[in-house]
């Protein structure tokens, strides 16, 4: 036991600390000057301190557990998108959360991600490196992604829809996908959103009149702030401008640390959530944004050594899941705010406030520890 806990990763710990101290700065930040919400720093360091635990515990299941439950784990995760939609409450136009005693939200689409992540390493993970076939391997994976995506497509929750299937992708080929499969796979994806864009621009009136009918008029409104901020609704791009503003605004060395006047306080809508990044940029500008893609560069960094130091399949491939869901969300969040990428509900991970999506996140790190400290012993799938 003493052997392991010497590969305890103490930059992970330290850097995922640092960000959490961070997220707890910002969060208070931009609800400072909010007299409708009451988060203060007591809250966010709640969710921090719980999340803290939840890594801890997942640190010390050995990962190689899960190959034997990974079944009844899916299966837990498809019931629980399916029940929302009968005890679930609309948050933000979407029925995507379970309200817990306590005033505590839930949402399982959350959780679903990291439950993906298992059930397709485990599933992978018994082909021991060999080439994935079409038939017996390819598609009964995408099958797996297909039912969740769908569910939460519904909701509708579009950001962690794309990002199942981000991951699939990246474990797909992580797990060693035939060239020709790829290859294509990635023509029907570049044709569908292809052919997806040309039927939006060419059909969008009725399209926006079916989806207003019924009230999911939101998505179009969301693709046209990418695809045409011109002529897109105003209402609909105001996030997206004064975002870009605010952070603009920040310059170098950004306009300080809890600063008046702030363009986030005023003009943004749940810059202490998604938005976050914003309060980031418009506070530390440039530099203080450098800083904080330098430290989750070093943490994906240091989870993809344990994937390369892994001696087993399924823990490389957790760890890759996870890294794409990381990489993904990242991504996306900045770029949503920068006009590169399209709005959607992703949050910042570790910056965020989010107790679910913090949890996630933080479990995702405690079972990459524990391939870490396994990484010498023996598969059991």
């Amino acid at each position: 036991m003493l052997q392991k806990l010497k590969r305890i990763d103490g930059s992970i710990i330290a850097i995922v600390l640092l960000l959490m101290f961070i997220s707890t700065l910002l969060v208070y930040s931009a609800t400072l000057d909010d007299p409708n919400i009451h988060l203060g720093i007591g809250k966010n360091a709640l969710n921090c301190g719980l999340g803290f635990v939840a890594f801890l515990v997942f640190m010390f299941i050995d990962y190689r557990f899960y190959a034997k439950i990974y079944w009844y784990m899916y299966t837990i995760g498809i019931v629980m998108l399916i029940a929302v939609f009968k005890y679930g409450v609309v948050i933000h136009s979407a029925r995507s959360w379970f309200r817990l005693p306590g005033g505590l939200d839930f949402q399982p689409a959350e959780l679903v991600k990291l439950i993906l992540i298992i059930t397709l390493a485990m599933f992978m993970a018994r082909k021991n490196g060999e080439k994935l076939g079409l038939i017996r391997d390819v598609i009964p994976i995408g099958l797996l992604v297909f039912v969740p995506f769908t569910l939460v497509m519904i909701q509708p929750d579009l950001g962690n829809a794309v990002i199942y299937l981000v991951m699939l992708t990246a474990m797909l080929w992580i797990g060693n996908i035939k060239y020709t499969h790829a290859i294509i796979g990635l023509t029907a994806i570049v044709a569908g959103v292809f052919l997806f864009f040309t039927l939006f621009a060419h059909y969008h009136d009725p399209i926006k009149d079916f989806l207003t009918a019924k009230h999911k008029e939101h998505w179009v409104e969301r693709i046209d702030t990418f695809l045409d901020p011109e002529n897109a609704d105003k209402d609909a791009i105001y996030q997206v401008e004064h975002s870009m503003t605010a952070i603009g605004s920040g310059g170098l060395f950004g306009e300080g640390y809890l600063h008046g006047n702030s363009i986030h306080s005023s003009f943004i809508p749940y810059a202490y959530s998604d938005s976050i990044f914003v309060v980031v940029g418009e506070e530390f500008g440039f530099v203080g944004a450098s800083v904080l893609l330098l430290f989750y560069f070093l943490l994906i960094y240091r989870l993809i050594l344990i994937a390369i130091q892994s001696q087993t399949p399924g823990g490389s491939f957790i760890i890759a899941g996870i890294v794409s869901m990381f990489v993904f969300q990242i991504f996306e969040n900045i770029g949503m705010f920068v006009g590169i990428m399209p709005l959607t509900g992703i949050t910042l991970p570790f910056i965020s406030y989010g107790g679910t999506s913090l949890m996630i996140n933080m479990m995702s790190l405690g079972i990459a520890m524990s391939i870490r400290m396994h990484r010498d012993e023996e598969a059991k799938y």
